[in-house]
């Protein structure tokens, strides 16, 4: 099942952010086909704010464990971190 888990950063976190980064995105590009869509939420200024992960996961228990081992996690990047399950319907495969 896909699970959509949508972080936010703590305000004023940006250099952690980049910091971690590459770590971050070695991270995702593990997942191989599990990984159905990521990328940074943004703020006004173009600037990162968050992250948004599509991630094929066996149960919300498994998503969970993803995001708490993602590097920005462990860095302590977020404010908040949301999962919930999501159904693709459009554009049809």
């Amino acid at each position: 099942m896909l699970y959509v888990i949508h972080a936010q950063d703590k305000p004023g976190q940006l250099a952690v952010r980049q910091q971690n980064r590459p770590a971050h995105v070695a991270y995702l590009k593990n997942l191989g086909e599990r990984l159905f869509a990521a990328g940074p939420t943004l703020d006004e200024q173009g600037d990162m704010n968050g992250s948004v992960v599509i991630l094929d996961c066996a149960d919300l228990a498994a998503a969970q464990e993803f995001a708490r081992n993602d590097p920005y996690a462990q860095a302590g990047l977020f404010a908040q971190i949301s999962i919930q399950p999501w159904k693709k319907v459009l554009p049809d495969a």
